[in-house]
């Protein structure tokens, strides 16, 4: 069964910042051909958990889906990018997640295959990907102060970030709910979020664009007492 992983790595002091940063433009050629895996992108972050213009040097991430979860597992005990990320890292949160339902590209493909049936009940997790036009980055940027202020207090949410393949133009978000009516509630009622989506529509923002929605079903957390 399909699997797809999100780790989020928090990095402190200069040197592991330095190094974490490197690895954006390193990394993808340290991973080689690994059993298993289907689809592999590394992640900064912005300022604001994410949702801000301004970088964050100390957060990254790694979004990876995998044939099944053994081969998750392997990658994660054993390869030496896995374990120097680890090393260097301050700490690590690894999300395991079951696709329910995905529709849209990104870069040209749907990587998710639903595996599992979305239960509005039930905690869900939330990954959107977008390719913003270039004429449209203004306003873009513009919205985004007020979406993310909307959603910290929003009831149901346990967790969000905003993270990103490139700096203004590839945008991602990964968020957890509590339950699939929470994340919905917020979605579709009235509220800063809702307009920005009708004004995506209308405008024509994006140039690609994903979404998707998971089942969590496991979180392991490492941390560097270094």
């Amino acid at each position: 069964m399909q699997v797809t992983t999100v780790s989020i790595f928090h990095f402190s002091g200069w040197k592991n910042k330095y190094w974490a940063f490197s690895q954006m433009g390193i990394g993808p050629f340290r991973v080689g051909k690994v059993a298993g895996l289907q689809f592999l992108k590394f992640l900064g972050s912005g300022a604001i958990n994410g949702f801000s213009i301004l970088p964050d040097f100390s957060t990254y991430a790694i979004l990876a889906v995998w044939d099944n979860e053994a081969s998750a597992e392997r990658f994660f005990s054993n390869h030496s990018l896995f374990n120097d990320y680890t090393k260097h890292s301050e700490r690590v949160q690894t999300h395991f997640l079951h696709n329910t339902m995905s529709h849209g590209l990104w870069n040209n493909q749907n990587p998710f295959e639903a595996v599992l049936a979305f239960d509005p009940n039930a905690p869900v997790a939330v990954l959107t990907r977008a390719t913003i036009r270039k004429r449209r980055l203004w306003a873009f940027w513009k919205q985004v102060p007020s979406a993310s202020m909307a959603v910290e207090n929003t009831p149901g949410l346990q967790f969000a970030i905003g993270i990103g393949e490139a700096p203004l133009i590839h945008q991602a978000t990964f968020s957890i709910w509590e339950s699939g009516k929470q994340m919905m509630a917020y979605a579709y009622n009235a509220n800063p979020h809702k307009g920005i989506i009708k004004e995506t529509r209308t405008q024509k923002w994006y140039k690609e664009e994903l979404f998707a929605r998971f089942i969590p079903y496991k979180t392991i957390n490492l941390a560097n007492n270094r």
